[in-house]
């Protein structure tokens, strides 16, 4: 690999855990939509835990990557959306909030076991064992940050999609009715608000306190759970 080595390792350690989070929420979606009724995603080939079935090639690599090395750290992505039709549910209002908490949940449930793993790494040849710790790392903060964000109550995120399947009517309705602002909305959030800020010298980075320490918390949380630090 000559000089390009370490970049590409680099690379592999930040993409291989990211590609697996994405598409494996989106693959949850699926998998849960289909046990409760919706074989939307089924017959669209989408209830797979297979990767290559969900990237997309710009959201799930390019992007992602293009933004860990411009903002030194923060990581945003998605993968093809899995085709999920509420009203074929069993229970469509109460259901929709099982199928949008799969996602975040097996986000989780991946950094627990990626978490779990690092107590395999004395096994691992010394020549991997870096590579391989980096990766367990990447895992254990990626998929907490995917989860996180995506538990925002901001339709179409999980999280809003759980807000409209438990708030009383008055409160759903109209919180539904913003789902085709809502990427507009995340992105003004998580990107413009900093902009703004440094502009004119006021901290509106709120991607700390509503992404970064929610996520620190679960990720000690799942330290002390599984005894890694």
């Amino acid at each position: 690999m000559g000089s390009y080595g370490p970049l590409l390792a680099q690379i592999s350690v930040l993409a291989l855990p990211l590609v697996f989070a994405i598409t494996l929420h989106e693959a949850a979606h699926g998998f849960i939509a289909n046990k409760l009724g919706d074989d939307t995603a089924k017959r669209a080939g989408r209830v797979s835990f297979n990767p290559l079935k969900h990237i997309d090639p710009f959201g799930t690599v390019v992007m992602p990557i293009l933004l860990y090395f411009v903002t030194r750290g923060f990581v945003f992505g998605y993968a093809k959306p899995v085709p999920v039709n509420f009203r074929r549910l069993r229970h469509p209002r109460m259901d929709m909030v099982w199928v949008a908490m799969a996602g975040p949940g097996i986000n989780i449930l991946m950094a627990v076991a990626a978490a779990l793993l690092f107590y395999v790494l004395p096994v691992i040849p010394a020549a991997a064992a870096d590579w391989a710790q980096g990766n367990l790392i990447n895992a254990v903060w990626i998929n907490v940050l995917l989860a996180v964000f995506n538990m925002i109550p901001v339709p179409p995120l999980d999280g809003g999609r759980v807000a409209v399947g438990l708030l009383p009517d008055f409160l759903a309705f109209p919180l539904a009715r913003i789902e085709r602002y809502g990427i507009a909305i995340m992105v003004g959030i998580l990107f413009l608000l900093p902009w703004l800020g440094r502009e004119i010298g006021v901290d509106l980075d709120i991607v700390r306190i509503i992404i970064y320490w929610p996520a620190k918390m679960i990720v000690h949380g799942i330290g002390w759970l599984t005894g890694v630090s």
